[in-house]
Order: structure tokens, then sequence, then C-alpha cells
């Protein structure tokens, strides 16, 4: 009863505002096939003198609130020839209905080539990142895109909003189905050359999946428009300690009523991951040092099928999968020293980790439009696979103080598997009003999950199954999701999107070596609003809020251990329960230029990774747990330059501040302090068809939480030929020169035992690109997805 009544409340705060608009215009723009975000519309009077304007939304809707009189009302979109049309307004609110523009195919590739797009979009809920041809745009891929991207940060494999932590990636408007290396490598296998923008979307709306405290970071790719078509192959070297070989094809069509693209990667190679791990335990200190040399074998295929049933429907198939082998050999010398600082004894584990992954994503989804005034239905129905087999054999010999051998003290086989599959459906409805245009829908999601590990001693030399590290656990949920949003024009200046989200969950993990069932059903509300004021052409603002919920991974359900070697064993907790996010951003944006932004990110119940040892029996454990609240503070200023033709440069300045409380103890107090971020990314044009890229990035030491991290500086240089006449591209790439953008003191103080971690996973290597596209190149964006939002980020 009292949920109800909190959203009859709510809901009336929400509606009251739509009683007191002015009249409005409002309409919705497509072209031939699809609707047009993002399209410019301006309103001028009679004398034609510009009064107001905005863009279209993801469904290519506008609303224009206005006082009485006449105006011209003017839509323009790259590539497509202007709309026009004198209009009267008066007492009612006036729906232009569909504006369908035309393709200006004469000056079309013309206009490509010589538009000089906002490099950054502030629209009332994200921030819209448009992907340059730069060094990195032609001869990169999806992880060299995001590192440059606005408030973005990569750092061994995890993609994150800063001050937010790790973030959900989408693919053209749907999670990703994958998270952490698997995630990393389609990223990889991604060609940057196809990525139109990237939408940073600190504070997710009531449409989209609440679940993920980090945000959204949306990958807009390219498509070919009205009968068009493009090939573009690229072939990749990357050298490091090792080396790994790329080749990449992408394909698009767009003819009559068929819309194609397709794309094709694999990769073959290996590339170098460095760890070390210093722990001081009372009475000897451990220097761990793992040199692994890991697979980089992958492949990966997208198919993009959508077909024009009628002018106002259309449906689709989408489907996306991946295979790799992300394993390798490992060698782990931990050097154990008295507290004399005298050598005592020397522990080498070798180890050999063979992992193929699996996944794959089908879609089918359908939209159509129901009237000429912008109502329309859509449905998406998914499926989503995804295995895991892991298998790791290690060995393990003891040295003594003079570098004798002691024989082999350990040795085991270690197999892990894992099995998800989940099953979702939505329907979202698009209903436009004369003052409000709104936006229903609903989703079902049911995922399965079952994993198991068995562990065989092999010191015999034949393995025999040890029964109590191994383990057999099944993993069920449910969850069922309701939203309505809506979007309005308050009055010329001022914009308001409001959403409410209600997402019911339940949960049932089993773990048959003790017989242990763990439920959980919770049902909750997930607000969000917005503002956006447009003071004059030159100045906007903006403030938003939002609740999110971050379900814990289906991996880190599992509480089997996971054996690294016979001392460091990592295991998942089924007892974690999700955390909880309030999000609170002030924006301004000037001149389109210079964009800033004050936020506050809460965090209740927040769960993380924590690292313990045990003293008496020196063994390294890593386990998840529910154990702090935290309050992240951040202050951005982004700013372009380009008013020299041979020099355009992207900066940003990043101030972070975290305070934490620990709900459980630690033996050890939590670690606030304040974090200094600094982007410079650099484009120069040393000629015409030449151009020499130099992005530098700076992160201060800091302290977060349980943590510590050291200072990281960045410092790569590219350089791109266009060779105009045969449409190739050569590209180099010198990534992290220096070699001093790794993580390092990683530090973390758990019941008086210090342990300080590094990682460098190649990240100083060189890369030579050579790419080759044929076909006509017309380029435009088409916005399709996948529905199963949440389920298949948490595969990993």
């Amino acid at each position: 009863m009292k949920t109800s009544k909190r959203v009859k409340a709510l809901l009336i705060v929400l509606f009251f505002p739509v009683i007191i608009f002015a009249q409005s215009i409002s309409g919705k723009v497509k072209d031939a096939s699809e609707n047009i975000p993002f399209a410019d519309i301006i309103i001028k009077d009679a004398l034609n003198k510009i009064i107001t304007g905005t863009s279209t939304d993801d469904n290519g809707s506008f609303n224009i609130a206005l006082k009485k009189g006449n105006y011209i009302v003017t839509v323009s979109f790259l590539g497509y020839k202007n709309w026009s049309k004198q209009v009267l307004i008066d007492t009612n609110n006036l729906n232009l209905g569909t504006i369908v523009l035309v393709e200006n195919s004469e000056n079309l590739e013309e206009v490509i080539v010589k538009s000089n797009k906002r490099i950054i979009e502030r629209k009332v809920d994200r921030l819209v990142f448009n992907v340059e041809k730069s060094i990195v745009a032609s001869a990169g891929n999806g992880i060299d895109i995001l590192k440059i991207a606005p408030r973005v940060q990569v750092q061994n494999g995890v993609v994150a909003i800063l001050g937010k932590g790790t973030s959900r990636v989408l693919i053209n408007g749907r999670i990703s189905p994958l998270e952490g290396e698997d995630l990393t490598n389609f990223l990889n296998g991604l060609s940057a050359n196809d990525i139109k923008s990237i939408e940073i979307i600190t504070n997710p709306p009531a449409k989209y999946d609440a679940s993920g405290n980090g945000g959204l970071i949306n990958i807009i790719l390219k498509k070919g428009i009205q009968d068009s078509w493009r090939n573009s192959t690229t072939l990749v070297y990357n050298q490091n300690r090792y080396n790994f070989g790329t080749i990449r094809n992408n394909f698009y069509l767009n003819k009559n009523k068929i819309s194609l693209s397709a794309s094709v990667n694999a990769t073959k190679g290996n590339f170098e991951n460095a760890e070390g791990l210093q722990i001081k335990y009372p009475t000897n200190f451990w220097d761990i040092n793992v040199d692994s040399k890991m697979s980089n074998d992958s492949f990966s295929g997208r198919v993009l099928l959508d077909y024009a049933v009628s002018e106002n429907t259309t449906i689709g198939i989408q489907y996306l999968g991946n295979t790799s082998k992300p394993g390798g050999y490992t060698t782990t010398t931990s050097t154990i020293l008295n507290n004399n600082d005298t050598l005592d004894r020397t522990l080498v584990n070798k180890g050999d980790n063979d992992v193929k992954n699996k996944n794959n994503s089908v879609n089918f989804h359908a939209i159509t439009a129901i009237d000429s005034l912008g109502k329309s239905l859509s449905f998406d129905v998914d499926y989503f696979s995804f295995s895991s087999k892991n298998n790791r054999d290690f060995i393990t010999e003891e040295f003594n103080n003079t570098g004798n051998s002691q024989g082999i003290n350990s040795a085991a086989i270690n197999l892990s598997n894992q099995e998800i599959n989940n099953f979702s459906s939505k329907v979202d409805f698009d209903y436009p009003l004369k003052k409000v245009n709104l936006s229903f829908g609903l989703k079902a999601s049911f995922t399965n999950t079952v994993s198991d590990v068995l562990f065989y001693n092999s010191i015999s030399g034949s393995p025999v199954l040890d029964a109590s590290r191994s383990n057999n656990f099944t993993y069920k949920e449910d969850n069922f999701a309701a939203y309505a949003s809506g979007n309005t024009k308050l009055n010329d200046k001022l914009e308001m999107q409001f959403g409410l989200r209600l997402e019911n969950t339940k949960t049932e993990g089993v773990n048959e070596e003790i017989n242990q069932k763990n439920l959980n059903d919770y049902t909750k509300l997930f607000p969000t609003l917005y503002f956006s004021y447009a003071k004059n052409e030159n100045n906007n603002f903006g403030i938003s809020y939002g609740r999110r919920i971050n379900r814990p991974n289906f991996r880190n359900l599992n509480p089997f251990r996971y054996y690294i070697n016979d001392n460091s064993y990592s295991e998942g907790n089924p007892f974690l329960q999700p955390t909880f996010s309030d999000n609170f951003e002030l924006s301004h944006s000037y001149k389109r230029k210079f964009n800033t932004s004050l936020s506050l990110n809460i965090i209740t119940d927040g769960s993380g990774t924590v690292f313990t040892s045990d003293a008496v029996n020196q063994t390294q454990i890593v386990t998840r747990e529910n154990y702090y609240k935290q309050y992240n503070y951040v202050f951005t200023e982004s700013f372009s330059y380009s008013k020299m033709s041979w020099w355009q440069s992207q900066n940003s300045f990043n101030l972070l501040g975290f305070y934490t409380k620990f709900t459980k103890d630690f033996g050890t107090k939590p670690k606030n302090g304040v974090q200094l971020y600094l982007t410079s990314n650099n484009t120069f044009s040393l000629a015409e068809n030449t151009k020499l890229q130099v992005n530098t990035s700076y992160s201060s030491k800091h302290n977060r939480g349980l943590f510590s991290v050291g200072e990281m500086f960045d410092l790569s240089f590219g350089l791109q030929h266009n060779f105009t006449k045969s449409n190739i591209k050569l590209s180099l790439l010198a990534n992290d020169v220096l070699n001093t953008n790794s993580l390092n003191n990683y530090v973390s103080v758990v019941d008086g035992i210090e342990q300080i971690y590094r990682q460098n996973e190649s990240s100083r290597n060189f890369r030579i690109s050579l790419s080759y596209d044929f076909g006509n190149k017309k380029i435009n964006v088409k916005d399709r997805n996948f529905g199963n939002n949440d389920e298949r980020n948490r595969t990993n």
C-alpha cells in the first residue's frame, strides 16, 4: 500500500506541469525507411529571425512550446534537403504529422567530407561524442575510441564513466551481451571507422533497465542509406612482447525494402600480461610475480537484416556471435623473505590455462507506425546463451634459499564450467500528445545459469577428485518491469523529461554441495527527472536525478572456489545483495565547445572485490562482499579547440572526490581522497592526406574506499596517410610509449595485512593498420539493438 501511494504521489508531481504548457508545434521526422534522430528543428518569425529550436529525439519526434503567431518551421539533417513550412499558432496546438526528408544525392558525399560536426553535443539526458575521421577512427577499434571519449576511462580492460565505476556498454541502444575480457575482445574487433557517435549517459532514463550504477555508454554504428552499399576490409598487426594479427570485414547494403549490415572479425596471436602482488605478513614478506603469455584468439560476427513490410511497418532480425580462447601459459614466482629481509624460500608455479568461451545472441524486432501523428509500437524478443569451459593444470615446485629444489609440493587440475541462458521480451509504445510526448513499456526476462567446479589433486601423478574443493551451483532469476516516461517543452527555453520504472525480481540460488538454497524477492521503484534550460544560443543548463540498481554478476554469486594455485583462490558469494545508487548532476554548455558538469553519486549497500589473506596458512583469498556506503563527487570541464585548420584539440579536466563508510569491519579504516584526471587528444594535419595524432592522459595517485591507486600517465602517437586514388588508408599507432599507463600500487589493508597489486596487459604496443574501402560510401545511422539489457551484461 505504501508503494502504491508513493507511485500516485510521484505521478501527480510529474504530470502536473502539463496543465500549464503554452501552445506547441510537434511532429516526427523520417526518411523513406526510418525515423531520423538528432535532426535540427529551427523556428523563425515572419522577419526570418531565429526564435528557438531543438533536435528530434531517438524516435525522430519533437515538440516546441510557442506563443501565438506566424512562424517558419525548417527541418534539416546532414545529407538531406531542407524542409520548410509557414505555420500559424492560435489557441490550438499544431501537429505537423510525419515530415519525410528527401536525400540530397547530388551533394551528399561532398557534404559528408566537408562538414565539421560539433564534436561534443549536450542532450537533455546524455553527452554525445561525434567521432571524427581521425587516425584512431580510421585505424583503431572500439576500445581506442572509448579511450578518447569524454568522461570515459579504459583501464586494464575495464570501461568506466569517471566517478561512477564500471559502465555498461550498449551497441546501437541495447546492452552488449559481454563483460570483462569478452567485452574487450568484442570491442577490439569493432572497427572504429564504423562508429558514428558515442553517447555517455551518466543518468539513464526510465526506458533502459534500471541495473548498473556505472551509467551507460552507447556506441552508435554507421549504416548505408537508401540505394547504397559499402564494404570495408582492414588488416591490423599489433606488436608488444608478443604479437597478434586481426582481419575484419564490414559490409552494408540498403536497397529498396531491404537493409543489411554484416561484419566478421578474426584475431590470432598472443599478448603479455604481467602482474605482481606483494603481501606483508606478520612473520614474513611475499613478493609474487606473474608472467603470462595470453592467447588473443577470437572470432566474432554480427548480422542485422531489416525488411520494410509496408510504409509503416518494419521487421528485422539481428545475430551476434563470438568465440574466444583467452587462456594462456602462466609462470608465477613467489619469493618469500624473512623479517630480517633474507631469502627463506621460493615457490615456482607453472600453469596452463585452457579457456573456451562461446556466446550467441538472437534478436527479433518489429516496429510499426500507428498513425501520422507519431504513435508507434515496437516489439523485441531476445535469446542469449553463454558457455565457458576453463581447464587449469598447474604444478608448484619449492626451492630453498640456496636455489636447490625441494620437490613438488602441489599439483592439481582445476576444471570450471558455466552455462547461462536468457530469454526476454519487451514492448514499447510511443504516444505523443499535444503537450507532451509519452512512452510506455513492459519487459519480462528469465535467466538460468549452471556452474560447476571440479578439483583434482594430481601430485601423485594420477588425478584424484577432491570433493571438498568441488561444487555445483544453479541460479535462476526472473525479472518483470514496467515504465512510463515523457518529454515536453514547458516554454520556449525550458525542456523537461521524466520517467518512472517499476521492477520486480525473484532469484533462487542452490549450492548442491551443502544443499543450501538462497531465495530473494524484491520490488523497487526507479524515478528519473531531467530539466534542460536554453538561456540563449550560447548557454544551456541542465539538471537531472535518477535512481539505479546494480545486481551481482552471475559468476560472483557462485560460491565455488577457483584455485589459481595451491596458495591462492577466488570464490563467489551467494549472499550478495543488489547495490543501489542515487545520482544527481548539474551541467552547463557554452557555445557547444565548453561543457561543465558537477555530479554526486551516492552508493548504498556497495559491493566489490576484497583481497584477504590467512596469516596462519599464508593463503591469498579473493572474495566479494557488500561492505560500504560511498559518496562520489565529480567536477568535469571539457572543451574543444579547432580555430586553426591544421589543429583540432579535445581536452578535459576532471576532479573526483571519494568519501566511504564501511558497513563491515575489515580491521582497517576507509581511504578517502581526491583524484585529478586530465586528457588531451590532438589531431594535426601535416598535409591534405596525412594526419598526426597525439593523445595524453594523466591520473593522479588517489584513495578510494578500501584501496589506494598509484598515478598513471599515457602518451600515444598515431600517423595516418590516406591514398585517395586507391581508397587505402595506412595507419601507424604507438600506444603508451613511456609504459606508464598501467595499474600500479593498488594497495589494500585488510585485518592488518597489506597487499600491493599491479597489472600491465601490454599497455605499451605498436600497431600498423591497412584498410581498404569500396562502394558508393553513403553513410548514415540506423538504431537497432538487443533487448535483454541487464542479463547479458552479467555473464562474467
